[in-house]
């Protein structure tokens, strides 16, 4: 799969294409409905598919600050993009001059000149250009200038996540959010992932005989409540179950939030300065503090069981 960011990054030979544009982040079944849609529209044609997206998320530039939580960095989402079959995934880096991009500049100077557009997919509320000004229905009108075809999906799928909500990334944040990492991978269709390099903690955990992989996380990652979970961590092509603590370390009065993978049932593992990853595949229980360090090992020791028992009943990723 071919990745560019910019405009500039297209070849100049680029032919006629099928495309898809939005964040996409977290790649959930709802966006895959769509992505898919539009991979086999492409196939249909003889023609690549192509997806659109931005970094920053348009947000933080429109409202600084604003920054959403991120359920998959640029990286993961053209993994699982390339797993559906797309063929070239364009990153536009969005700031505040190509926000003022009308919807008729947008479609003139990224649909038409560089990509070449022979069909646009798109979910029924997609709105693109200068204040969100472009919808579905004046795509549809620029397709009969262009010589392109627009095709709408319905991506909104429910289940029993949220309560019935349809599955959207803002569901899936604040499922996050609220530690329900399972109804969050209802969603997604696959556990919620967290990325960084492994770092130097307090190497507290070593001192009690549950070496920790302290996960320093990518900007704006989502991060689970503060908890166990049960999950696994990869780590140089491999996939450990894992017992993971997200929080401050109340128990030896931790200020700073940190995600840390314990990979059960393995001795001698190092991983500094390594990039891992982190599945979180169910809450097991709560932050606490405890009365003394031994009640602590006792608890530690039955989350590890705990973990064990979930991750082996799920079987591998």
């Amino acid at each position: 799969m071919q990745r560019w960011r910019g405009l500039e990054d297209i070849p100049q030979d680029w032919g006629r294409s099928v495309v898809t544009i939005g964040s996409y982040d977290g790649v959930h079944r709802g966006h895959q409905l769509i992505i898919r849609h539009a991979v086999n529209r492409a196939r249909e044609l003889g023609v690549p598919a192509v997806v659109v997206t931005f970094d920053p998320h348009p947000s933080e530039v429109v409202r600084p600050g604003s920054h959403p939580p991120l359920l998959a960095p640029h990286h993961r989402r053209a993994e699982l993009m390339a797993g559906l079959g797309v063929d070239a995934v364009l990153i536009l880096p969005f700031t505040t001059e190509f926000s003022k991009l009308s919807p008729v500049d947008f479609v003139a100077k990224v649909l038409v000149d560089k990509l070449h557009a022979k069909a646009v997919v798109e979910g029924p509320n997609f709105r693109f250009g200068h204040k969100a000004a472009g919808n579905v229905e004046f795509l549809t009108t620029q397709g009969k200038t262009y010589d392109f075809e627009v095709e709408v999906v319905d991506l909104y799928v429910t289940g029993e996540a949220g309560g019935g909500e349809p599955f959207s990334s803002t569901l899936t944040r604040r499922l996050v959010a609220e530690g329900d990492v399972e109804g969050a991978a209802e969603i997604l269709g696959r556990p919620h992932r967290v990325e960084g390099v492994v770092v130097r903690g307090a190497q507290r955990g070593r001192e009690l005989g549950f070496p920790t992989a302290n996960v320093e996380t990518l900007p704006h990652t989502a991060i689970p409540a503060d908890g166990v979970y049960a999950g696994w961590l990869h780590a140089q092509g491999e996939v450990m179950p894992a017992a993971i603590s997200v929080g401050t370390n109340p128990q030896f009065e931790g200020t700073e939030r940190t995600v840390e993978a314990y990979a059960i049932d393995r001795v001698g593992l190092d991983l500094y300065g390594l990039h891992v990853a982190v599945d979180f595949l169910a809450f097991v229980r709560g932050q606490a503090k405890f009365e003394t360090l031994d009640a602590l090992l006792e608890q530690m020791g039955q989350d590890v069981k705990k973990c064990r028992e979930l991750v082996a009943a799920e079987g591998a990723v």
